[in-house]
């Protein structure tokens, strides 16, 4: 498996990607989320960037089995913390 980083341009439907690779300059490929993205239910959307396995078989088709953290990290909690802490 040949294994490179590319960026989710949009998303097809029904669990497919078209996903712009770095390495072949813009070379697309049309990918699939592998089976712990799926499992744990991470959002993938249009320009996360992302670790794609592709067969040196078929370089069109691959699997995206890494979504990138953020540099932003994200923001703020919103809502009461305070009834939060005595949920649980």
């Amino acid at each position: 498996m040949i294994e490179t980083s590319g960026v989710i341009e949009k998303e097809q439907g029904n669990g497919f990607y078209l996903v712009t690779l770095e390495q072949p300059e813009g070379h697309q490929c049309l990918c699939r989320a592998a089976g712990k993205l799926t499992k744990f239910r991470i959002k993938l959307l249009a320009g996360d960037k992302v670790l794609v396995e592709i067969s040196p078989y078929d370089l069109t088709r691959g699997r995206i089995t890494y979504r990138e953290r953020n540099a932003g990290g994200g923001g703020p909690r919103t809502g009461n913390s305070k009834n939060n802490a005595r949920r649980k």
